[in-house]
């Protein structure tokens, strides 16, 4: 009997393998059949030109034929949908079979060349569902990450590769948590918000992005004199190869919070991280940062940590576009922060030894 088992899990995987294959052999086929479609109707259309009306004439007049034969799946939005497909991406080896036509025609919203490039990317890297990509896009995410990176992040997010991750790759400026289903005028306590965000971990590691794993609620730090403290959310990213606390405050930051972060990152720098790690991330999620730059010029030798706004509600595009500005020009202050007492440092020191000399 063991062996009859064993035989029967090599031949269903050589089933389940032909299956998928096949799935995404016709899958291609569809969607490059879709493109094809959308190149003949721009041909045609061409042909008619100076009829203002042409295009739609003939979208409305194949809708009819196309139906009466197939059916289902080429009424005149759909054919509207092809036309902008072959349009938007004139290269047929640009497309990718691994998505299925729900996904490009969700990508066919985004305006953005780069933009769209990279959700399409991170769609077949990160294997999103077709919700998931509407998700993403929904809340911005591509346009989030440039607010919170520096200008030597876009490469890397617009998909170079060769080129390390960095911290400010990840880090998003505000981090959107709508699917907790909170009202926005809830004010929910740390460990509730805590408590949600586990329930549902699956959407807040997409929320977080690529390469996440969840490693620890509550980690406990102990020091000698027998004080405790808890990190409230523990994750390892396997890209940037180490470990990122997140810090929950469900009121606006405050210099506390930094100075506390600091000591958690400190300690696992000291205490958890492996050799082969990379230095510990901190992020604190608050509901606000405003008068509180001029705090990180005392972390000018922690430049690992972060703040980011977090909205419990899907702002509308105008909002989170405000919201997104805003944390871009947070971050570029606190950046120069981090930056100049360092050069004061240096500063300080040349003073020092030119007194010294002085005094010899």
């Amino acid at each position: 009997m063991q062996n009859i088992d064993n035989l029967y899990k090599r031949v269903q995987e050589i089933l389940d393998n032909a299956r998928k294959k096949v799935y995404y052999t016709a899958n291609f086929e569809m969607v490059q059949a879709y493109w094809n479609i959308g190149h003949e109707i721009v041909e045609e259309e061409q042909k008619g030109s100076r009829r203002a009306d042409y295009g739609k004439y003939i979208i409305v007049r194949l809708s009819e034929k196309l139906i009466a034969k197939y059916e289902r799946g080429f009424d005149t939005t759909n054919l509207w949908y092809m036309k902008q497909f072959y349009n938007t991406f004139k290269n047929l080896h640009a497309v990718s079979g691994e998505l299925t036509w729900t996904h490009y025609r969700i990508l066919l919203k985004v305006a953005s060349d780069k933009a769209r490039e990279y959700y399409m990317k991170e769609a077949v890297e990160c294997r999103w569902s077709t919700r998931e990509l509407d998700r993403q896009i929904n809340t911005q995410y591509y346009e989030r990450l440039l607010a919170s990176g520096s200008k030597a992040a876009l490469p890397k997010i617009a998909g170079k590769r060769g080129e390390q991750m960095q911290p400010e790759h990840i880090i998003k400026d505000p981090y959107v948590l709508e699917f907790l289903n909170l009202k926005n005028n809830e004010n929910p306590l740390e460990k509730e918000l805590e408590q949600e965000l586990l329930n549902k971990l699956q959407q807040f590691l997409l929320e977080l992005g690529k390469g996440f794993t969840f490693f620890s609620r509550q980690y406990r730090i102990s020091t000698e004199g027998s004080n405790h403290f808890y990190v409230d959310l523990v994750f390892y990213n396997y890209i940037l190869k180490c470990f990122i606390l997140i810090d929950l405050k469900t009121v606006a930051l405050s210099h506390a919070d930094i100075g506390q972060m600091d000591f958690y990152v400190r300690y696992f720098e000291g205490k958890i991280k492996q050799p082969d790690d990379n230095p510990t991330i901190g992020l604190i999620l608050c509901t606000s940062k405003d008068k509180t730059l001029i705090k990180y010029s005392l972390l000018n030798d922690s430049k690992q940590i972060f703040a980011s706004k977090y909205l419990l509600y899907l702002p509308t595009e105008e909002q989170l576009t405000e919201e997104i500005e805003h944390g871009r020009s947070m971050f570029e202050i606190e950046h120069r922060l981090k930056e100049l007492p360092a050069t004061s440092e240096v500063k300080a020191a040349k003073t020092k030894r030119s007194n010294r000399k002085k005094k010899e």
